[in-house]
């Protein structure tokens, strides 16, 4: 369960260490994410793997986990985010930065046991107001991935029905698919 931490501002939450599990500032609150389980880390690894095979050799976008992403006021860590390729950031020299002061194009959330899915919804839809073109929020307990798409239109989808991924990737995932992955 998340722990809430006294209220400041985001300049302020900026310069203190890192925390681990990872603590995110939004609406002037910090809160602490709940440390990764085994299906939240099996979700995640296979879930980037699944996009970044098709997408990193051709330069269309890249899926980092656990990447801070700090805008429009708020710093997050979602569970992955994938952004387009043209709009990773990168220092003078041509290498990837360190810190990204832009919202993800596509921003993924893996429910944990006894975390709130309101607080992490409500995350994916404050993401969707910056600019944020997809959210999903996976639910391994129901089997499900709660969808936000532009305009903060949500849908829940099941079984073997496409999940809508961005335009460009041309990768077919269904809830069934990713759910199945956590079978060995």
């Amino acid at each position: 369960m998340s722990r809430a931490i006294a209220p400041l501002t985001l300049e302020a939450f900026l310069e203190q260490p890192e925390t681990k599990p990872a603590s995110e500032f939004i609406h002037n609150t910090v809160m602490q994410k709940p440390m990764p389980q085994g299906e939240h880390s099996r979700l995640q690894f296979k879930l980037c793997a699944a996009i970044n095979e098709i997408t990193e050799a051709s330069k269309l976008a890249y899926a980092f986990p656990e990447l801070r992403c700090t805008f429009g006021g708020a710093s997050l860590v979602p569970d992955i985010s994938v952004f387009r390729w043209s709009r990773i950031p990168v220092t003078d020299s041509g290498r990837i930065a360190n810190r990204f002061f832009v919202h993800p194009d596509w921003a993924i959330e893996i429910l944990s046991p006894g975390q709130s899915q309101t607080k992490v919804l409500n995350n994916l839809l404050f993401c969707s107001e910056q600019g944020t073109e997809l959210g999903w929020l996976l639910d391994p307990d129901t089997e499900s991935v709660v969808i936000v798409l532009p305009e903060q239109r949500v849908r829940i989808l099941e079984g073997d029905t496409r999940l809508p991924v961005l335009s460009e990737i041309d990768v077919t995932l269904t809830a069934k698919q990713i759910f199945s992955w956590l079978a060995l």
